[in-house]
């Protein structure tokens, strides 16, 4: 018999140093990417805008300024021209934050664009719970959004108030009532949730879980809190700390409780009757950021655009991208990376990585392979492995480390533009973190 705990933490730490090397930025020109040979895939857009900037989040976030926020509009539309005229071409097209939807006309207007310029099919777009408004939901509906994700976190008035939504975006009964009005306009309406809050409990957890159940969205998304060094102390002193061994049991909650309506479509990711995922990294083998603080993965590279507002709008007036910096991942690193986002995405395809990365992807990373076997994380199907429930908890800690990892890159970027963020100094204070080149602290 495992003792999972102990297991958890020792797949923890292999799994940080095994990736220990996928975030060492260097200095790159701001000239477009030439597109992959297998196509770009997806293409992500960051509108870093929001209303309030709650003391958890470690996402690339400023406070909303109107006249600030149509200027970025207009440069993000230049930048998205750059990528189409250099040939990449995308299926799909999500645009998170931020909240996308602080400017509802500049958003329609640019998913329009993007629509014009490459044909998607499927457009995600993230809200918060006070934009579910006639005024801005119809229109993004009339624009092709197929699939609509309001952050949520949590229907607990007391976690709300902790969090600062409360005020803001209003009750957990209020949040109901909106949710309930727009169910069935988009094909995918998705509702995330953080799990693993510093005071939620268990009956807390599972009362979410009931009434998510009630109000006909037919996806859901619960997050184990992320954060960063910098986030983590502000959040410490305002929500409380968090308890790591609560993770287990509030997971196993939460796929119990969904189903079977609701299906795994990521490990943090459950879906009825709808389609798309809460990752794009998932759905595509490369996809195009763009904006400002946005990455992109292109044939094993990664790119990041600037953190700053004002460097980024000066980078496209020039008549380039927003990219700052990079890394090329080593062959290992970057099959580790397939590795991840595959079985992520609960099902890694034989024929699918033998064609991406050729009979290498097994040989060299037997180890990985043969350590989900023995833990008895994966069963074999016809196409390939497919995660159980175990081993979706273990992909769940290691996708959250992934992006604790881009969280601390974030910390450092930001920590150059914090006269921008409209932030606290101590939020912005220096992370603890080499990742930070010289050259693209703008």
């Amino acid at each position: 018999m495992f003792d999972l705990p102990i297991i958890d933490s020792l797949l923890l730490k292999l799994f940080r140093f095994r990736t220990r090397a996928f975030l060492r930025m260097v200095d790159a020109p701001p000239t477009v990417p030439p597109p992959p040979a297998g196509g770009s895939g997806y293409l992500y857009v960051h509108i870093p805008f929001c209303e309030v900037l709650c003391p958890f989040c470690s996402f690339h976030r400023v406070q909303h300024r109107h006249a600030q926020a149509v200027r970025y509009f207009t440069a993000l539309r230049t930048e998205i021209r750059l990528y189409h005229a250099a040939g990449h071409r995308f299926t799909g097209v999500y645009f998170g934050g931020g909240t996308p939807t602080t400017e509802p006309a500049e958003l329609v207007t640019t998913i329009e664009l993007v629509k014009a310029l490459f044909g998607v099919t499927e457009i995600s777009v993230e809200t918060n719970p006070k934009d579910l408004r006639p005024e801005i939901v119809q229109p993004l509906r009339a624009a092709g959004v197929t699939r609509l994700s309001v952050g949520v976190q949590s229907f607990d008035d007391n976690l709300l108030r902790e969090m600062e939504r409360y005020e803001k975006y209003g009750s957990g009964a209020e949040t109901r009532e909106r949710i309930r009005a727009v169910a069935g306009i988009f094909p995918t309406l998705n509702v995330d949730f953080i799990f693993n809050q510093p005071h939620q409990t268990r009956a807390s957890l599972e009362r979410d879980l009931a009434l998510f159940r009630t109000l006909g969205a037919n996806q859901v998304s619960f997050y184990p809190l992320m954060t960063s060094p910098t986030v983590d102390r502000r959040m410490t002193k305002q929500m409380g700390q968090t308890d790591p061994r609560r993770l287990r049991q509030f997971y196993h909650t939460i796929v119990q409780r969904l189903a079977p309506d609701f299906a795994p479509s990521s490990a943090w990711c459950f879906t009825r009757r709808g389609h798309g995922t809460d990752e794009y990294i998932v759905a595509a083998d490369n996809y195009v950021g763009v904006g400002s603080g946005a990455f992109s993965y292109l044939d094993g590279t990664l790119y990041c655009t600037t953190f700053s507002l004002s460097a980024y709008e000066r980078h496209i007036a020039q008549g380039h991208t927003g990219i700052t910096t990079c890394h090329r991942l080593r062959e290992t690193d970057r099959l580790r990376y397939t590795l991840l986002v595959r079985l992520f995405g609960l099902h890694l395809d034989h024929a699918s990585v033998l064609t991406q990365h050729g009979p290498q992807f097994f040989r060299k990373l037997w180890g990985e392979l043969l350590t989900l076997r023995l833990l008895g994380a994966a069963r074999a199907d016809a196409r390939g492995w497919r995660l159980n429930e175990r081993g979706m908890f273990w992909l769940t800690l290691m996708m959250s480390a992934f992006f604790e990892s881009v969280n601390n890159y974030r910390d450092a970027m930001r920590a150059h533009v914090k006269e921008e963020l409209h932030e606290s100094v101590e939020m912005c204070a220096p992370a603890a973190n080499s990742l930070a080149p010289a050259a693209s602290r703008e």
